[in-house]
């Protein structure tokens, strides 16, 4: 809440709002977006149009900066966002996807093991013949 201050002519003024307010997100830019405005900004001539063009866009001349380096890298990679974050170790994907269909088929194993134990007990207490399959393990 605002509390009426007294200027130096008598009138009153609003003190500004002392709440903090809510983190901005982060403006992402497509790389259609980006090569169209450094078409644009490539094309001004006269003095003051990047100027116009950036205020026009919201844009600061920072942007351009970092957008043409990255044109220079390569058309199409370097005007692509780069992913944030840790980087994915392709080797270590790969290791941990082995591991768990590794601890899948151990699973599917033992209940294999307990079926097939499950059945020579009941065939044992039928008092059916053991087939050779039984004999072997």
């Amino acid at each position: 809440m605002s509390h009426p201050e007294h200027s130096t002519n008598g009138s009153r003024t609003e003190l500004p709002d002392p709440q903090v307010k809510p983190k901005v997100p982060r403006r992402r830019f497509s790389a259609e977006y980006k090569r169209r405005i450094l078409q644009e900004a490539d094309g001004c001539r006269a003095p003051g149009e990047v100027g116009a063009l950036l205020r026009r866009e919201g844009l600061y001349s920072s942007h351009l900066n970092t957008w043409r380096r990255q044109r220079q890298q390569g058309e199409l990679a370097g005007l692509t966002p780069a992913k944030r974050g840790r980087k994915v170790d392709a080797q270590a994907a790969e290791i941990a996807q082995l591991k768990r269909e590794n601890e899948r088929l151990q699973a599917q194993l033992e209940r294999a093991e307990l079926i097939i134990d499950v059945q020579k007990k009941l065939s044992q207490m039928l008092g059916l013949p053991e087939t050779p399959s039984d004999e072997a393990t």
